[in-house]
């Protein structure tokens, strides 16, 4: 079984209030990778993500380029210890 690792990833750009908490939702699942995303104070979005290493690569890869209507200016990642959630979700 593949290792299962944790990522947190922080998006600055015109990331909120453009469909990109549900764009990464949408993403992740399709990618396998469970976590969570939401809106921080700053303006960025904020995700933890957990999954196989490929599976995690990918989706921050996606994260870097956003949702459609979305401008990502920079992202940052964090290696953080896996949470253990089931599936991917939007928190507020």
């Amino acid at each position: 079984m593949a290792e299962i690792i944790g990522r947190k990833v922080r998006v600055y750009g015109r990331v909120q209030g453009v469909f990109f908490r549900q764009w990464t939702v949408k993403e992740a699942s399709a990618l396998g990778v469970n976590g969570w995303v939401h809106n921080a104070r700053d303006g960025s979005v904020e995700a933890h993500l957990a999954g196989e290493e490929s599976a995690v690569a990918k989706l921050i890869e996606h994260m870097r380029r956003g949702s459609p209507q979305a401008r990502v200016d920079d992202l940052t990642v964090e290696t953080v210890e896996p949470e253990t959630v089931e599936g991917f979700s939007v928190r507020l």
